[in-house]
């Protein structure tokens, strides 16, 4: 690999997210456990996301205004008060959570920052992005933070030719098949990513852990 520039997705991959939202969903499932069961609180909640991902993007505000509409939807429209304080205070300590830095994080970064043009793309509402990487104390190794609507082919191939860089020498590293693989192994592209997905393509690399990807481009 003649790579110049490394581009990390942020939410699952430098830092914990996913099992916050779990979090935060089971509670707001068990709200209206007297009326519906929480598998499916848990459906038409998935189904509200689905319907609004493009008009909302990625991101806990968005999450917030699907709990809220589901829980009209899920009532008929007849407003439940306490549901729906409940959905935006869950929805507010989404936004506080503390940042918890994945394992060896900092030291890959440290390690890699000397060689290589390091970047943040990851999609997800930008104050909240903004936030988590200030608490995170990482700013300092990256060159540029990039935070998308969404992260598809073309989005790629925008940023690739913002870097001024060809597509073989840019490198993606994520958790995500969809987002951080498929598109930049479109365009010629490097990508790893460690949720055990096999991909034949000689572009594509599977890593267990971050610092997996250390002995790949130091050695």
């Amino acid at each position: 690999m003649h790579i110049k520039v490394i581009a990390f997705d942020a939410d699952d991959t430098l830092w914990v997210n996913e099992a916050y939202f779990q979090e935060t969903e089971k509670k707001f499932c068990a709200l209206p456990e007297d009326y519906l069961p929480h598998h499916t609180v848990s459906q038409e909640l998935f189904k509200t996301e689905l319907q609004n991902i493009l008009l909302y993007g990625y991101g806990i505000k968005g999450f917030m205004l699907c709990m809220i509409e589901t829980a009209l939807r899920i009532f008929d429209h007849i407003l439940n008060v306490q549901i729906i304080e409940k959905a935006i205070e869950y929805g507010k300590e989404l936004l506080q959570q503390p940042i918890e830095l994945l394992d060896h994080v900092e030291d890959v970064l440290k390690a890699l920052k000397t060689q290589f043009k390091l970047e943040v793309v990851t999609k997800g509402d930008v104050l909240d992005q903004e936030r988590k990487l200030k608490l995170s104390v990482l700013e300092s190794y990256f060159h540029h933070i990039k935070i998308m609507s969404d992260k598809q082919e073309k989005d790629y191939s925008k940023l690739i030719k913002h870097l001024d860089i060809r597509p073989e020498e840019f490198l993606m590293i994520g958790n995500s098949l969809k987002s951080d693989v498929v598109p930049v192994l479109a365009l010629n592209g490097h990508a790893h990513e460690g949720m055990e997905h096999r991909i034949d393509h000689p572009n594509f690399g599977e890593i267990k852990s971050i610092n997996d990807i250390l002995p790949l481009l130091l050695s």
